[in-house]
């Protein structure tokens, strides 16, 4: 089933069960698209991927595939650089992408994060010819996360019948996902200011290496922290701290400070072309495994989780 293209941004949920489902539900909005001209992405988790190719057949070789598990491994780059990426190479005609951002087996760490994609890609898109169908296994996934793409969907398509959601309200699951991040205990911490940046940069890579990250995801740490503690100094207030710790195969470093962030596409929209600065948050969501930010009145935690594999 094909969702209608009466406005110009189209994003609905497609509930499926089983194989014969998501091939029902996926292979024709693929279709309809290249007969119309349309430019198609497909973006899913892998073993659904190799199933569309072989439904596909020749008309695979049409389509762009990714792998969600990889390029949307962190749910907050997927907007610049799978959705954005794809759609902004396409300007001049309309464009049909296939997103599954949240699959079985995301961890309920990863999840916060995954639920506010979903509900960013709306403002992120808006006005834009684009239609992005976001598949959801209703038989693997919790009741929760089907009752939020109910919140961030305008549009569900279930049992192959398409309805408009009674609840759609992003705006609310943005607010209400934003919760205070939760105290690691065993955190190693340092205060900074702009005379302490260089030691406060040089403190997390000495405890990222002593808590076993190496090579190129010390690399990247380095990066994370340089951008983070500078945007502490710039727009947080002129001061910040750092925390490193370990958890669960990651090394994990927050960077709070008393800055807010007004936008909630900060760090999820690619920058104009010949801008000057704005991709430092960015560049932490390029590089992260997983990046949880709480902002509000009082202050700003952004959390990076890096993997040491």
């Amino acid at each position: 089933m094909t969702a209608p293209t009466t406005e110009p941004f189209v994003h609905p949920a497609l509930f499926y069960r089983g194989e014969e489902e998501y091939l029902h539900g996926t292979v024709p909005f693929i279709r309809d698209g290249l007969r119309g001209g349309e430019p198609v992405a497909v973006a899913v988790p892998g073993p659904n991927l190799e199933l569309l190719k072989t439904a596909l057949g020749e008309d695979a070789a049409d389509v762009r595939f990714l792998d969600m598990t990889e390029a949307g491994r962190n749910p907050g780059r997927i907007i610049p650089k799978v959705l954005r990426a794809f759609a902004d190479a396409h300007r001049r005609t309309r464009v049909r992408i296939i997103g599954e951002p949240i699959w079985a087996g995301r961890s309920s760490v990863e999840y916060p994060a995954c639920v506010q994609h979903e509900a960013l890609i709306n403002p992120a898109f808006q006005g834009r010819d684009v239609t992005i169908l976001c598949p959801y296994d209703a038989d693997r996934l919790s009741e929760q996360v089907l009752t939020d793409a109910y919140a961030t969907h305008p549009v569900v398509i279930s049992g192959g019948r398409e309805r408009p959601s009674p609840v759609y309200a992003p705006e609310h699951v943005i607010a209400r996902y934003n919760q205070p991040l939760v105290h690691a205990t065993e955190a190693e911490e340092l205060g900074f200011d702009a005379d302490a940046l260089p030691g406060a940069r040089h403190y997390a890579v000495e405890q990222a290496a002593r808590l076993g990250l190496s090579g190129i995801r010390l690399e990247d740490l380095a990066l994370i922290v340089a951008e983070l503690t500078t945007n502490s100094i710039v727009h947080g207030g002129g001061s910040g701290t750092v925390r490193i710790w370990a958890d669960d195969g990651h090394v994990v470093c927050e960077v709070l400070d008393r800055g807010h962030l007004s936008d909630s596409l900060a760090g999820r929209r690619p920058p104009a072309p010949g801008q000057l600065g704005g991709r430092g948050l960015l560049l932490v969501h390029y590089l992260a495994d997983l990046v949880h930010i709480h902002t509000g009145p009082d202050g700003t935690a952004i959390r990076c989780y890096i993997g040491r594999c």
